[in-house]
């Protein structure tokens, strides 16, 4: 599949009329056409990973381009230059979420974390925290201690009054603690921390992720 292919997909499958839904839980839709997120996979399926077909999506700027960027990238591929380029580029959650999959898949995408997690860009900011939260949840073999170093990075984020960021901090502290009980512990005990540092925006994330670290459902389900 060529870009031109990938775009007249895009536009094929595109609905305008989900452009006011997207805007309202605060997708940026100026680029946007519109086109549903199991249809970009649809897309992504069929052309398969594909280096070049990603830089020429991304260098687009339509955010559903983007987002099939981010499917068919080969993370091995990826430089500095370009994950910054990608970043900076950042200005909604979904992509920002999307594109920390293939960044902590690659080992320049993991050496990032600590230094976008301390960058003035929300976005930057955010992917950093969602880029721990996807390593939590696709890092099956990772040991405890990775994840228990990205406390001290959860805990300079929390302050951060921006939506985007601290709902990326909560959700990096929530996987973190849905991993097994002694990062469940360490979580909670890094929650309530939070909640002494009397800081509105850290309260806000210590309470939001105690209510799921704490609930039955995940204590249920939560591994030795």
């Amino acid at each position: 599949m060529d870009l031109d292919e990938a775009i007249d997909e895009l536009r094929a499958r595109a609905d305008p009329s989900r452009k006011p839904g997207m805007a309202r839980v605060g997708i940026d839709v100026r680029h946007a056409l519109g086109v549903s997120v199991p249809n970009i996979r649809a897309i992504a399926k069929r052309s398969g990973t594909d280096h070049r077909l990603a830089l020429a999506l991304w260098r687009t700027g339509v955010h559903e381009a983007r987002m099939l960027a981010t499917l068919v990238e080969d993370p091995s591929r990826f430089t500095d230059a370009q994950l910054e380029r990608w970043v900076r580029d950042l200005t909604s959650w979904d992509l920002c979420d999307a594109v920390a999959d293939p960044f902590i898949a690659s080992e320049p995408g993991r050496r990032k974390i600590r230094e976008w997690s301390r960058r003035p860009e929300g976005y930057v900011k955010r992917c950093a925290f969602s880029m721990i939260a996807r390593r939590a949840v696709s890092a099956k073999t990772a040991p405890d201690r990775e994840f228990l170093g990205y406390l001290p990075v959860i805990r300079r984020g929390a302050t951060d009054p921006r939506n985007e960021v601290k709902k990326g901090v909560s959700w990096a502290l929530r996987q973190i603690g849905k991993r097994n009980r002694a990062l469940n512990a360490a979580a909670i005990e890094e929650a309530e921390r939070l909640l002494e540092l009397g800081s509105p925006p850290a309260t806000w994330v210590a309470r939001d992720a105690l209510r799921e670290l704490r609930s039955t459902a995940v204590l249920r389900r939560l591994p030795e």
